[in-house]
């Protein structure tokens, strides 16, 4: 693998005294890692060791076939760089409430599932990918992860603009000229070119532009970047305080976590560098708008339970949600039911009006739990529910399976399951973690995993590891 030459003059003008260390490391393997879904279980066994900034992520000793681990499937872990991570610190250092929160460019969903997981209960989670392909992509990854409270959206950052004011924090991991995931990416060398840094940057700056109306005062912006240049990251900063007198924040860290501060003026800016951190090249910062920006206009500021207007809404939602599927939830009494397009949806109460808001204004393509989909007379479960972290495990028939019906089942394969088991709906369970539905009808067993996330290889390779990870109990 070559580097750009011109990548090569810059980077080093940039850092002179690391460059070389720099480079050894972007040809060197990348390290492998995993977040833990803390909401369906724990990682066993002591084997692997902490990434030090996350409280549930892990460095693999070595890559396993991630592809073949119905875990992974099941949402019990998310494979994500460890410098990406550093996310979940920010969070949990400034944000103690539930808050609105928007993830912009979203896909695949790394950083969104580290924000469910990190934020306080409570908190409505909108992510979003413009890209039609990237876009369902994420909402898989959304979905495996299993918190109710994430809606899914397909727009341009403009379209947010009309919801002024409404997000308390917006997250942008900005399209970026990728430099800091060279040695993942081999695309990213070749796309690489100075006057493509500079179309990054132009593009950063119109959607910082578009999105900013959105953001409540005082409310707060993480905004970060795969790449070490400048030009996209400290300068972007320096933009932002300029344009929109935006202040950025400084983040606790540990000197033995070896972040690199800015490279341009002394602005609490958060640098990850493969020659230092074990994980790929990352930027991040997080600033606060200030409070008295556009302070004219209130924006959208409701959350509240009006009590006449849900029984309009759930006299509008006909037909009537069967009570059968309620009990399928832990804590029914916490979530409105929604009927559209056939399908049966749950999302939380409180968010209700937001909901309605949102799917107004915006393209949603997932949202809540989807629970069931009506066919006829019928109620077909959904996979959502089989993933959802809000499943009364006590009210369906369970069966556990071993690795190669797991497998089996994953590409959607027709499966035999025991003869005395009941007919008719049925939970397959691995290791004690539901990855999802099957119908069984005597003489064999449907399998309902959807078509479109099935494994598609058909080599399984030899000696499959896992990841040992203890179910959560349901409640």
């Amino acid at each position: 693998m070559k580097l750009p030459d011109t990548f090569v003059r810059r980077t080093r003008t940039l850092l002179p005294e690391e460059y070389d260390l720099l480079e050894q490391a972007i040809l060197s393997d990348s390290p492998v890692s995993i977040r833990c879904n803390r909401e369906k279980g724990n990682i066993s066994g002591t084997d692997f060791e902490r990434v030090p900034w996350s409280q549930t992520g892990f460095y693999l000793p070595e890559r396993i076939p991630f592809t073949f681990d119905p875990l992974f499937h099941a949402g019990a872990y998310y494979v994500q760089e460890a410098s990406s991570m550093f996310l979940g610190h920010i969070i949990r250092q400034y944000i103690h409430d539930p808050v609105r929160y928007l993830d912009l460019c979203a896909a695949p969903g790394g950083k969104t599932t580290d924000a469910l997981s990190s934020l306080p209960e409570g908190s409505l989670v909108v992510s979003n990918e413009l890209m039609r392909s990237r876009a369902h992509i994420l909402a898989e990854n959304v979905i495996k992860w299993g918190n109710p409270s994430a809606i899914v959206t397909r727009n341009e950052p403009s379209d947010f603009s009309s919801l002024h004011h409404y997000f308390d924090v917006i997250a942008t991991d900005v399209p970026c000229s990728g430099e800091g995931m060279f040695r993942k990416d081999k695309e990213a060398i070749s796309e690489w070119s100075p006057e493509n840094v500079i179309r990054c940057a132009d593009r950063q700056k119109n959607i910082l532009r578009d999105i900013w109306s959105a953001l409540r005062p005082g409310g707060l912006l993480i905004y970060s970047t795969c790449t070490y240049n400048t030009e996209e990251n400290e300068e972007m900063i320096l933009f932002l305080q300029k344009q929109f007198g935006a202040i950025p924040l400084p983040v606790k860290t540990h000197p033995e976590w070896s972040i690199k501060n800015s490279l341009l003026g002394d602005i609490p800016v958060y640098r990850f560098m493969p020659h230092l951190t074990r994980g790929e090249g990352l930027f991040m910062t997080i600033l606060r708008k200030p409070e008295n920006s556009e302070a004219t206009s209130p924006g959208i500021l409701f959350r509240e339970n009006d009590k006449a207007t849900k029984r309009k809404q759930n006299k509008e939602n006909s037909p009537a949600v069967p009570e059968e599927l309620k009990r399928m939830l832990l804590h029914p009494d916490r979530f409105d039911f929604i009927h559209e397009t056939n399908t049966f949806t749950a999302f939380p109460s409180i968010y209700r009006k937001d909901y309605q808001l949102l799917r107004n204004k915006l393209q949603i393509i997932h949202a809540g739990i989807p629970i069931a989909e009506q066919k006829g007379k019928d109620l077909i479960p959904c996979h959502a529910l089989a993933l959802s972290t809000s499943l009364n495990l006590n009210y369906t028939d369970k069966v556990e399976i071993d690795l190669p019906t797991a497998i089996s089942y994953l590409r959607r394969e027709g499966l035999q399951l025991s003869s005395d088991l009941p007919r008719g709906y049925l939970l397959l369970t691995y290791q004690g973690h539901p990855i999802g539905w099957v119908k069984n009808v005597g003489n064999r067993a449907n399998n309902l995993y959807p078509q479109e996330w099935r494994i598609r290889s058909g080599y399984i390779p030899q000696g499959l590891k896992s990841v040992a990870i203890s179910p959560k109990n349901g409640e």
